[in-house]
């Protein structure tokens, strides 16, 4: 089966994806970005659209280069606008270098000699630390866009054995294969996905052995080939038939997944090869417990993306609002987009990269806690008659007011945003276990009300029930400025008025802070920090907002001298003073000319 290598300048900078079968393909579309495209970012030299690529019986490649494409295509150190490439052949665009290579089968004999079994238990692997924790962490801190940025399976499995490609440097080889537990040895595992250090090299074939024994045990197999005399003189260098010394296989999940990582190993120890054999379970440690991390995670996301899967008909993952919507009704109206009013909320979870570091050697409880962390907010959103709309890694978005009418709907995301708000401060910034699962979390929210599309909105490949619309940005844009301002709970005007005019002032504040300009925005908007009641511990006194909404009064003005010094009667304790003190004392506590009353944000401050 032929694969294509896509290799740029840097390691990172790389693909191997397969191509499908001549028999009924249709043109692959080589290019930088776009949607059905074999994208290549890395490189501008790169057109949008830059050539098409028709698979050929016998493995061969014909390339045409796009009527569009800026650059030429360099194929045996010619500028060629058409040509026929052969497995092992390659060609150039720009910095990169695609190559075609045939995939291997599966190795189903396994004759190697010399073999040595190790098993990792998995309580074994996360019981043991990393020995370099910081370029661990740094690689499964790119999981979420990896995972985020997958739309398929075929995708993921793309990026992930390009992770464990760059983030294993000793392997030759990294496959992800198929094992039918329930068949017998007679059949093959299957290769889903394939890739080599050497692309002209046809690379180590996957052991059918380890697959099988590391799906059916559910734990991690590490084969190791020892060669040498007959008399067992295990201290004369030896490397395994097909280049590998080493080879383990990783199962993903309980559908017989296996990720499946060969290499060589090098002669670190004093001993020569032999010693290094020896050790090599204890100095592989650190790549089988990182594979078996990738794996986990990859299972969750697969597991969770089964249930977006269910969400697109019938009795399937839908908030109780929405199955109450279509309780005795036609699912497809209830399901229809339709134009509407929505309270929309952002919550985005902060100090991810902070707790990364204090977890170093617990990764897997922190990867718990984020999901406790998420699962706080959207319990708060459903529990209060939202929709989840969309999640996000480490972000959840809710509305409210549809697929129901919902004359409350200010309300009721309101109180979702102050009950978040109310459980990491509770159990995160107040909090005094380390073992609490939100401590040393923190986060910021936006909540917006406007007219937007909400319902069933995708494509023919990929649909979820989310909205869609300008209040949908704004409530983003919200979240995003709470850094800036300082403040937990950002409300645009429209909620703000709603809270004002309808709630009492014993349940929720709305206090105005500012008008702003964020970056991309031509004018300004009024923006309001959400509080709960002043009974509250820790929440503003009425007389602290009084004296900073009249502090801004002062300000848009442009009394500049008297809003710093209303300022001052604010309590020091109170974080939302600070950005218009700083903006005051940034301008020498003189308006800027031509000031409008709005503060512009730039986007680095976002």
């Amino acid at each position: 089966m032929p694969d294509l290598i896509a290799q740029g300048t840097h390691s990172r900078e790389r693909w191997r994806r397969t191509l499908p079968e001549a028999i009924d393909a249709v043109p692959v579309v080589l290019g930088r970005t776009g949607t059905g495209v074999w994208a290549v970012p890395w490189d501008d030299r790169i057109s949008r659209e830059h050539a098409t690529m028709q698979p050929r019986e016998g493995g061969s490649l014909l390339v045409k280069q796009s009527p569009t494409a800026r650059n030429p295509i360099f194929y045996r150190g010619q500028k060629q606008d058409a040509f026929t490439l052969s497995p092992g052949e390659h060609f150039v665009i720009g910095h990169t270098t695609f190559t075609l290579a045939m995939r291997p089968e599966v190795n189903v004999s396994d004759s190697r000699l010399g073999v040595t079994e190790h098993v990792y238990d998995v309580a074994e692997l996360r019981r043991k630390g990393f020995r370099d924790t910081a370029a661990r962490i740094e690689a499964l801190g790119r999981l979420p866009d990896i995972i985020g940025g997958s739309s398929s399976d075929e995708e993921l499995l793309v990026r992930v054995v390009s992770l464990l490609m760059q983030s294993i440097p000793a392997a030759s080889a990294v496959a992800i294969l198929r094992v039918d537990c329930q068949a017998g040895d007679e059949v093959a595992p299957k290769i889903l996905h394939y890739d080599n250090r050497l692309p002209e090299a046809d690379g180590p074939r996957p052991s059918a052995k380890i697959a099988r024994d590391a799906a059916r045990r559910g734990e991690s197999v590490l084969h190791l080939w020892a060669g040498g005399e007959p008399n067992g003189n295990s201290d004369i260098a030896y490397t395994a038939s097909e280049e590998v010394d080493w080879a383990f296989g990783v199962p993903i999940g309980g559908e017989g997944w296996v990720m499946y990582v060969a290499g060589q190993l090098a002669e670190l120890h004093s001993g020569g090869i032999g010693q290094s054999l020896k050790a090599a379970p204890d100095d592989l440690h650190d790549d089988v417990k990182f594979t078996e991390l990738v794996g986990t995670t990859v299972a969750n996301l697969r597991q969770a993306r089964v249930l977006q899967r269910r969400q697109m008909g019938m009795r399937r993952f839908f908030a109780p609002v929405v199955m109450e919507a279509m309780s005795g009704r036609d699912p497809e109206e209830v399901l229809q987009p339709r134009e509407t009013d929505v309270s929309v909320l952002f919550c985005d979870l902060r100090g991810f990269t902070r707790q990364s570091e204090q977890s170093q050697g617990r990764l897997l409880e922190l990867l718990q806690r984020v999901s406790d962390a998420l699962g706080v907010m959207t319990g708060e959103i459903l529990r209060c008659g939202g929709v989840v709309g969309d999640f996000h890694g480490d972000s959840a978005m809710g509305f409210w007011g549809w697929p129901l009418d919902q004359h409350d709907a200010v309300l009721r995301a309101a109180t979702a945003a102050l009950a978040i708000r109310e459980s990491f401060r509770e159990q995160a910034v107040d909090g005094t276990s380390m073992t609490t699962s939100l401590h040393g979390f923190r986060c910021g929210i936006g909540l917006a009300t406007g007219r937007a599309v909400a319902g069933r909105i995708g494509t023919v490949d990929q649909v979820k029930v989310t909205a869609f619309g300008p209040v949908v940005n704004l409530a983003s844009r919200l979240e995003g400025m709470t850094k800036t301002l300082g403040v937990e709970v950002l409300v645009d005007d429209v909620s703000a008025r709603w809270v004002r005019e309808n709630v009492s002032r014993d349940r929720m504040r709305v206090r105005k802070l500012a008008i702003v300009r964020p970056a991309g925005f031509t004018i300004g908007i009024e923006v309001s920090q959400l509080l709960p009641p002043a009974s509250v511990v820790g929440s503003p006194s009425d007389d602290d907002i009084a004296a900073y909404e009249e502090a801004l009064r002062w300000l848009v003005d442009g009394r500049w001298d008297r809003a710093f010094d209303r300022l001052h009667k604010v309590s020091a304790d109170d974080r939302a003073k600070d950005f218009l003190t700083a903006t005051i004392l940034r301008n020498g506590r003189v308006p800027p000319s031509g000031w409008d009353g709005v503060i512009d944000i730039a986007k680095s401050a976002m």
